[in-house]
Order: C-alpha cells, then structure tokens, then sequence
C-alpha cells in the first residue's frame, strides 16, 4: 500500500511538472507572439540598387541588394545598417501591408555601421527604442527582418552577451555591441532586435557565417545618438589630427624605465600634406601613447578620443620621441 501511495504520489508530481513546464512554453510562446505582433507592422524590406562600372564586356551595369529597416516616427524616418544602403543609387522600401515607396537617404554613418532613410507615407506603424545600458545577459531577444528575400521572418533567442566590439567597413570599432544567438541571415541586416516589452535593444548588423549563435546587433543607445545626429545634421562629426600611423609595441625595458601604464601606441608613419588639422609639433617617429588625460594603446583608442568635442579645440598628445617624454599640442579638424 505505501509502495502504491508513493508511486501515485510520484506520478502526480510528474503530471504537475509537465504542466508546469508546458505552462511556460506557452508563456514563452505567447511573448514573442505578441512582440512580434507589436513590432512586425514597423519593418520594412529595403531593395538597393547599386551603380556599378561594366568591368567586361556583358557585365550587368548595377546590383540590387536588400535589407531590412524599421520605422521610428510617424513622419517616415527607418533605421537600417549602413552597409545596406551605402552607394546605393535608388532604395525602395515595402512595407508589410505591401504598400511600395521610393526612400530618400538621410544620411549615413559607416563608423558604427547606421543609416536613417525617409519615407513620405500615412497611416504608419512605429517602434521605440529601448535602455539598452539595462539588458542582462540571458534575457529574451527578438529579430525580425527578411533573411535572404524571406518577408518578414521571426527568430527568438536571448542577449548572449554585452559589451562587445565590432569592426565596422571603414575600419572603425563599434564599442557598443550586443551578442545574441538570435538566428540572423544575410538580409536581416538593419532590422531591429526587440525585447519582451517590443522595444528596440539593438540594430541587427552582422553574423558569423562559419558559426551558429554568433550575432550581433549595434545597442540601441549607440544606435538612438547616430540616429539623432543623422536627422539633425546628415552625419556624426569626428575629429582627425592628419596622421598615418599603426599600431606598435614597447619594448619592455622602455615601459620600465620611463615607468609607462601603457605597453602599446601609434606609431606616426608620416603626416599628411595639406591638410586642416594643426599637428606641425608632431614629426613622424613619435609614438602617441596619451591624449589629454586618456592613456593611447592603439589606434582605436585614438579614433575613440577623437570624437565631436575634440574638433578645433587645442588637445595635448603625450608622445614617446627619442625614448623620452614630450606634451605636444594638436588641433584637430574635422573628418569629412
């Protein structure tokens, strides 16, 4: 009898599990149900076509490519990657209830791989960005865009990590990246990843094609300051000091001697003719291991430091010349 009583009492445990565990499927499942159904009217499919010089004879004078975007305002403005439009010579958006409109670009920031372009259009569906400095590693994330010409394609997953950086195709690290294993394909480029709330944490922007799980997407706080410098300006503004330079190790006794935090620097190859910035007090052979009170390990360091607020402004480089210490004084200019 007591053997009978404990396995009923087993089974019942079980059954409560399975439901249990089906309740949260369903919970699941009805999550990324209803963002996909708050966010999805707010993606668009971007067709670039591309102009291109015939190279041979019978070559195809242009290239279409797409993409995906999402809308940010009632007035039209979408938010895609850089890469998915950049040369583009005419951009059309489809929208979800198969309406076709011809995009104007807005402008284009290949250092972190942004782009807002304009639609003119009524009665469109919106999306927010969301706190991208509140995710936590684990929690759930949503694509939606058109992977290989797919419309409107849903995959789910979770924000794998935080944090990451990226190279962008003008040679620029993005510093603020999210990881997720979110299933993206070439063509989800630009589309938006989405939390539970339906709010944008990030752009989708690139996939390890050799890798499962490995996608990133730009984070939204990066992604809200482009877009806003974009809309009001037409471009980010960055400071450049006219140098050529690469990134080079110290030689230990070097670092001991002079007592150095940094083990690494940019290495001034040659200073380039004619242009704005004022870097006469540089000459080529310093190696730039500060900027102003910022230590300089590599030349992502040195873009980083040059941003808006350093351009036309007198900025102080340490500098190692002839294995000494010297303070000189530059002005950049702004990068066109």
């Amino acid at each position: 009898m007591l053997q009978f009583l404990s396995n009923n009492s087993t089974q019942e445990q079980t059954t409560k599990n399975q439901l249990s565990d089906g309740e949260l499927l369903d919970a699941y499942s009805n999550t990324v149900v209803r963002v996909t159904k708050k966010v999805s009217d707010a993606v668009v499919q971007i067709k670039v076509k591309h102009t291109v010089p015939k190279r041979r004879r019978g070559a195809k004078p242009s290239q279409y490519g797409t993409g995906s975007g999402f809308i940010i305002s009632s007035d039209g403005f979408i938010v895609t990657n850089s890469h998915v439009v950049n040369g583009a010579a005419k951009i059309d958006v489809t929208l979800q209830d198969g309406r076709l409109f011809k995009a104007t670009l807005i402008g284009l920031d290949p250092a972190t791989d942004i782009a807002v372009l304009q639609i003119h259009a009524d009665n469109l569906s919106t999306v927010e960005f969301g706190n991208s400095d509140n995710l936590q590693a684990g929690q759930l994330a949503v694509a939606i865009g058109n992977p290989l010409g797919f419309q409107y394609t849903v995959t789910a997953g979770v924000v794998s990590a935080l944090g990451r950086t990226l190279r962008s195709e003008s040679g620029r690290l993005i510093d603020d990246v999210i990881q997720t294993d979110a299933a993206l394909n070439p063509g989800n480029s630009g589309g938006p990843l989405v939390d539970s709330n339906g709010k944008v944490i990030g752009v989708n922007t690139a996939v390890i094609l050799s890798a499962q799980g490995l996608c990133f997407a730009v984070a939204a706080n990066l992604a809200k300051y482009v877009v806003g410098k974009l809309i009001l300006e037409g471009k980010v503004r960055r400071g450049f000091i006219g140098i050529s330079g690469q990134f080079v190790r110290l030689h230990q006794n070097i670092v001991k001697h002079l007592q150095l935090k940094v083990k690494s620097g940019v290495l001034v190859q040659e200073l380039e003719a004619d242009n704005p910035a004022y870097n006469s007090e540089l000459t080529p052979g310093d190696v730039i291991i500060g900027l102003n009170e910022h230590d300089v390990h590599t030349i992502d360091d040195l873009h980083r430091l040059l941003d808006e607020s350093s351009i036309g402004k007198r900025v102080t480089l340490n500098v190692l010349r002839k294995r000494k210490i010297l303070q000189v004084e530059v002005i950049p200019a702004e990068m066109n």
